[in-house]
């Protein structure tokens, strides 16, 4: 009997960790969708899930989820410091968001909000559908966003603060948005941003936003832009600066950038302080306009075909 009782303890002392060690080994570093995948599977390479909402929870924080080909993958919404790459090796991986946010980065009810970091890179993420989708990327909780080599499109909900391509809208102080070599465009909004508390900044650099029928990009309460090498066409206003806050907490610095064909103003300075180096503004109806003189600043190497209003721009003196 004792014997019995020996083993059977054995036994469920192996069952235990067989147990511990299959949930130690349910999250994996990365993992992997494919078109032809299912989300029963582990989402290892040679058995890949359907859709990264299916993969998300396969994958272990600070992971990455790759496309093994090219497919629709689903929307999703991201909790924890995450990568999804398209990859360009064997495809582009596709996000089909009728009705809904293609990517939603929200870590509010986390036990530690406000802190993770999401990267985007080579997606398409498509608002097409019978309803419209509502926002491409939709960041609402989180540290920082980072976005490249991807394609944003087809968000045309008409929705109130609806419609972006990328919608910031926080309640924290602090928060970072980098977008690299991207294309957003023919949405209601390209890039649409505000935050409740602080300030929150974001970072451009070689991207295209076009053929948006609002905004190509609106900065609302303590939303701050720097764009580096980007164009703006063919947008309602090209950057709308409407957000107030404290001294500098809420502007745009364009450096090296085309402002071009927007049917309202290239850049639309109504609160604090932006500054101009070394771009474009022309064909637009109105160039810049300025809630007052020297609300926008120049670096004095700026291409200016378009009409000025609201006074005389402010020249910086080089150094």
């Amino acid at each position: 009997m004792n014997k019995f009782r020996f083993t059977l303890k054995l036994l469920v002392i192996a069952a235990f960790v067989l147990a511990f060690t299959s949930m130690a080994q349910a999250q994996a570093t990365r993992t992997w969708v494919s078109g032809v995948g299912d989300d029963v599977n582990p989402c290892s390479r040679t058995a890949p899930c359907k859709t990264f909402a299916g993969a998300i929870s396969k994958t272990a924080a600070g992971g990455e989820i790759d496309c093994l080909d090219p497919g629709g993958f689903g929307a999703v919404t991201i909790t924890k410091n995450l990568t999804i790459d398209g990859t360009h090796g064997s495809g582009f991986g596709s996000i089909l968001a009728s009705a809904t946010n293609g990517v939603n980065v929200n870590d509010s009810a986390t036990g530690s909000p406000g802190t993770i970091i999401v990267k985007l890179r080579s997606l398409s993420i498509n608002g097409a559908g019978t309803t419209p989708g509502t926002n491409g990327v939709n960041f609402v909780s989180g540290n920082k966003v980072d976005i490249e080599d991807c394609k944003i499109f087809g968000f045309l909900n008409g929705g109130a603060n609806l419609g972006n391509g990328i919608n910031m809208n926080l309640t924290l102080s602090g928060k970072t948005l980098i977008v690299k070599d991207t294309d957003i465009f023919n949405n209601v909004r390209g890039i649409r941003a505000t935050t409740t508390s602080g300030f929150e900044s974001i970072v451009l650099e070689n991207v295209r936003i076009n053929n948006n029928t609002g905004d190509g990009v609106v900065l609302l309460a303590n939303a701050f832009m720097t764009a580096r090498g980007c164009n703006i066409a063919f947008n309602a206003n090209g950057v709308n600066v409407q957000g107030s806050g404290a001294a500098n907490s809420a502007g745009a610095n364009l450096i090296d950038c085309i402002i071009a064909s927007n049917t309202g103003t290239g850049l639309a300075a109504a609160n604090n302080s932006s500054r101009i180096g070394g771009s474009a503004f022309i064909g637009n109806a109105t160039g810049i306009s300025q809630a007052a003189a020297n609300t926008v600043k120049t670096f004095g190497d700026n291409d200016i075909a378009d009409t000025v209003v609201g006074g005389t721009l402010q020249l910086i003196p080089p150094q």
